[in-house]
């Protein structure tokens, strides 16, 4: 029994001395990262050109919506000696006045109206009146020059004709007694209050600025592009612009465009920096037709560690009996410089560092680190404890898997806006359509917090509105 321990005690020093002799632990010291300092990046403005159509329809369906029953109504009449009610008696229809001015439109309104028109005089502090009431029932066109201002579309109108229904009356000791004869003439006495009617019905109904704004304010919320990157695309609207809207057709047609921060960020879902008082909003002359879209790509150095130690599973780095694996990978910046932590198991435990800087690879899409060195501290200890570590043909293996793809991110980021520019409607009545050329990588920049990647985006977007409610 004695000697069957011995020999058990003899392997098992055997066994400790040669676990001893082919797993020797580094403690390499950890170049500490930068300080913490707010996430501050240079962001290039994106400009978005959206040209954006609006049938005459719907500004009529607005306007009927607006205009029923009694439409106007003035009951004092010592201003003007005039006192009035209008009803609308049917649908109000607006189209295209193809005349020999462009932007000018003809409404159709059918009317009924009760006027009261006060005839008398003042002697010596007397006042002596006589009120005369009439009834019209007939169809008021009217045509209007058509402008786009401060986002309201604005009309300036002018009463072209009125057609009766059925002839005017006026009430002479209880009865309807026709008047057309003094009807006809009278009209220009009211003829300017339902010019300015028109005018300010179509100005309420067709004030674009609360709709493009909540628009504006929908499009901004972050949206998930990636489940499996957990990436968000985030807009931040700075100004809005106009121009004059223009008239084909039976359709409005006026180019908006948005000078806006666009911004990818991996993690979880950011805030939204929407802020509409912050939004300028200027009229211009002339806006861009295609858009060019600078998009920020954030990736965290937490989320891109994640996606490097990843690369590493299942690799094996050595020859021989003297191999590692990497089991974990973490990422910060130091002066500039991406500092890479890996976790060694194997003939060598521990944590070795390596310095380089972060380049992208266009054809491959891949964000890699060029020229990696072993921190001075980490060789030196390598070194002493495994100089095959230390050899150039086990540092490139390394460097090989040093590396993440952002192709994913980049195509799923197109596809993700791609269902933007199709058919989209942010709201009842509002289609967006539109195109997209391939993304293209610009450049990188190292933050405390982040890798950040500038990547440009051209195409063209339009903004149909067709049955708006």
């Amino acid at each position: 029994m004695s000697k069957l321990i011995h020999k058990l005690i003899i392997i098992s020093t055997i066994l400790i001395l040669s676990s001893c002799a082919t797993s020797n632990r580094i403690d390499a010291l950890k170049p500490e990262p930068d300080d913490a300092t707010p996430l501050v990046y240079d962001n290039t403005p994106s400009f978005i050109n959206l040209p954006i159509s609006v049938k005459l329809k719907d500004i009529e369906n607005q306007t009927n919506l607006l205009l029923n029953g009694l439409i106007y109504e003035d009951n004092i009449i010592e201003d003007d000696d005039i006192e009035m009610k209008i009803w609308k008696s049917a649908p109000i229809t607006i189209k295209n006045d193809n005349g020999t001015k462009t932007n000018r439109i003809k409404t159709v309104m059918p009317l009924r109206a009760t006027v009261k028109y006060r005839i008398g005089t003042e002697r010596l502090g007397i006042k002596m009146y006589d009120i005369r009431e009439f009834y019209l029932d007939g169809i008021v066109t009217v045509v209007s020059d058509v402008a786009l201002v401060n986002w309201k579309l604005n009309t300036k109108s002018e009463l072209k004709s009125l057609d009766w229904n059925e002839n005017p009356t006026m009430t002479v000791f209880g009865k309807n007694v026709p008047v057309t004869y003094l009807i006809n003439p009278g009209v220009k006495l009211f003829k300017t209050k339902i010019e300015n009617k028109i005018d300010d019905i179509i100005a309420k109904s067709m004030d674009f600025k609360p709709n493009v704004l909540d628009a504006v304010e929908k499009i901004s919320a972050p949206f998930k592009m990636s489940d499996t990157y957990e990436s968000w695309l985030r807009i931040v609207p700075i100004e809005i612009y106009s121009t004059n809207a223009k008239l084909k057709n039976d359709t409005f047609i006026l180019d908006m465009g948005m000078k806006c921060y666009m911004e990818t960020i991996v993690g979880k879902e950011p805030e939204t920096k929407y802020n509409a008082s912050k939004i300028n909003i200027k009229p211009v002359l002339k806006i861009p037709q295609d858009i060019t879209a600078n998009i920020v790509a954030i990736s965290t150095y937490r989320e891109a560690s994640k996606i490097m130690t990843k690369n590493f599973s299942g690799q094996e780095f050595g020859s021989g009996s003297k191999k590692v694996k990497v089991q974990n990978v973490n990422i910060w910046n130091k002066n500039e410089k991406m500092i890479i932590a890996l976790d060694l198991l194997g003939s060598i435990n521990g944590t070795i560092y390596l310095s380089g800087s972060p380049k992208y690879n266009e054809q491959t899409k891949e964000i890699y680190f060029d020229q990696l060195t072993y921190v001075l501290d980490t060789k030196s200890k390598l070194m002493r404890t495994a100089n095959w570590l230390v050899e150039g043909i086990v540092l490139k293996k390394i460097e090989q898997s040093c590396r993440y793809s952002i192709k994913p991110n980049l195509e799923e980021g197109q596809k993700s806006m791609m269902t933007y520019l199709k058919n989209y409607s942010p709201m009842p009545g509002v289609f967006v359509n539109g195109k997209m050329d391939e993304i293209q990588f610009q450049k990188i920049q190292l933050t405390n917090q982040a890798i950040i990647a500038f990547i440009k985006v051209k195409g063209n977007v339009n903004v149909s509105v067709n049955g708006l409610k």
